[in-house]
């Protein structure tokens, strides 16, 4: 992006970089709204204010005042600490072996659940639900269009999709009829505590170990972050053996 003054006040330059790094340093929802011509030329204006408030302040000599002294002293101390931890923080780094052996030696932790993706009628009569089923497998109707007229459950706004979901998370009677059927078969009725379903089975994921590379970027936030961890309370120890002398504590 070329660099294009777009505004001047005395000798201060406003550019186009200067508008774009405020419109990054908003909030999504916030820069969304600024996010355009109109909304970057009010940047522009806010930017050209705030320059005013900053020449009156140099002339007034405000930085001379007590109080934004103190207020200066404050905020250089608490940058200059966090800058501190930062830099502890960010000087570890990872090698692809640590990776690696960290994935080998806990393979059993990465392992893919089995997940079954599927579709459901839900009716209050095991007689209505025999009826759409033989409806259903004589193809006078499909599976989705009777869901969508038939269904009691809001899932029938998406023809009885219910999505992908692992073992454990739906009712035990529905989750055995699921987890024992094939693709592409429709089976039921299958009475729950909901009442009768006819289930349409889309797909289903036997899960297994995962590969290295599906979990890496999994292995390096938890080596980081264990990695950080250890080597922030050494730091730490290491301070407080040099300073603890220095530190007293009121009642």
């Amino acid at each position: 992006m070329e660099r294009k003054v777009l505004a001047t006040i005395g000798e201060k330059e406003i550019t186009n970089y200067d508008v774009e790094s405020a419109l990054q340093s908003l909030e999504p929802y916030q820069a969304m709204h600024f996010n355009s011509e109109q909304g970057k030329k009010q940047l522009l204006d806010d930017l050209v204010n705030q320059e005013l408030f900053y020449m009156e302040a140099k002339e007034n000599e405000l930085h001379n005042d007590e109080e934004f002294k103190n207020e200066l002293q404050r905020v250089q101390e608490n940058m200059l600490k966090q800058y501190a931890i930062n830099k502890v923080l960010t000087s570890i780094s990872l090698t692809e072996e640590e990776k690696k052996a960290f994935f080998d030696a806990n393979k059993d932790k990465f392992n893919k659940p089995e997940t079954a993706t599927a579709k459901h009628i839900l009716v209050e009569t095991e007689e209505q639900a025999n009826d759409l089923l033989n409806k259903i497998k004589a193809n006078e109707v499909s599976f989705e269009d009777a869901a969508a007229e038939h269904s009691t459950c809001p899932s029938k706004e998406a023809g009885g999709n219910l999505g992908s979901f692992p073992r454990g998370q739906m009712v035990p009677e529905f989750e055995e009829a699921v987890f024992n059927m094939e693709k592409g078969d429709v089976v039921g009725p299958v009475k729950t505590q909901f009442g009768y379903h006819l289930i349409k089975l889309e797909d289903l994921n036997k899960g297994g170990e995962s590969e290295y590379e599906e979990v890496k970027n999994e292995i390096e936030r938890t080596l980081m972050y264990q990695k950080q961890t250890e080597v922030y309370s050494k730091k730490l120890n290491d301070l407080r053996s040099k300073y603890g002398n220095m530190i007293k504590l009121n009642d």
